[in-house]
């Protein structure tokens, strides 16, 4: 079996993305590093992974994608990426691998290990993440974000395993929090004053904040470490896509 997977590329409420402006783009997609625009990067190491299957992407200017035809189906975005998901899942359906076009460093070995944690342990949805000491060891002149835990401290890999039908609850979590994202105590309301205080005081486990997502949704979550620290390096600001230049000139 092979699975299908979705690439987000759109913008954030179709506004034009400070990378964009910098590469003189019209997307943070199409930054060139190394010379390859990130999207065709990504497209090419989920085409060199066996279990890949159909490649989606998308992008609320379907034309920007042109010299992808033949290779990608692409889908309108929605307003927000919680939104993309939700509306290209319908279409998609499960189970999808998620990514995202900002992923400029995405490696084939990456996918597959994310891809056969997820499997063996049968969850509705699961997400890639790198812990901050193997960052640290493989990357120490990146700047990350960091989500400190009282078990681990750790950064996403944007990468996410939709097994089930019961991750679309984790998915309209998402879209919620997003719609509340700058009103913090009403984000507070929706997980729950206990889980906040807790995560702000470093003393909410893994166990815990999965079990709360669950109480929530009614979906089993993971998260599931990876093993390269690089797989958490993706192109936000200008000193990732240098770092992401750096990196791609010395493999």
């Amino acid at each position: 079996m092979t699975i299908p997977v979705l690439i987000l590329a759109g913008s954030r409420d179709g506004e034009r993305d400070p990378l964009a402006q910098m590469g003189n783009v019209t997307h943070k997609a199409l930054l060139p590093i190394q010379g390859v625009p990130m999207i065709d990067r990504v497209v090419h190491a989920l085409e060199q992974t066996p279990e890949i299957g159909h490649i989606w992407v998308s992008i609320e200017q379907p034309h920007c994608l042109s010299h992808l035809r033949g290779r990608v189906a692409i889908l309108q975005a929605g307003p927000s990426p919680s939104e993309s998901v939700l509306q290209a899942i319908a279409r998609i359906g499960t189970p999808c691998l998620v990514t995202t076009a900002d992923h400029a460093l995405l490696q084939p070995e990456w996918v597959k290990e994310f891809l056969q944690k997820s499997l063996l342990i049968k969850a509705d949805i699961s997400a890639g993440i790198a812990l901050k000491s193997t960052i640290q060891r493989d990357v120490p002149q990146t700047k990350r974000t960091y989500i400190h835990l009282s078990d681990i401290s750790f950064s996403g890999c944007n990468l996410f395993w939709l097994g089930t039908a019961k991750s679309l609850n984790v998915i309209k979590l998402w879209c919620r929090l997003q719609h509340h994202r700058k009103h913090p105590w009403r984000m507070a309301r929706i997980l729950g004053l206990p889980v906040i205080l807790r995560l702000l005081t470093k003393t909410l486990s893994v166990q815990r904040l999965e079990e709360r997502i669950h109480t929530l949704t009614g979906a089993y979550v993971r998260l599931l470490p990876l093993s390269d620290g690089r797989a958490a390096v993706d192109v936000d600001k200008p000193a990732d896509a240098q770092l992401a230049t750096q990196l791609l000139k010395g493999s």
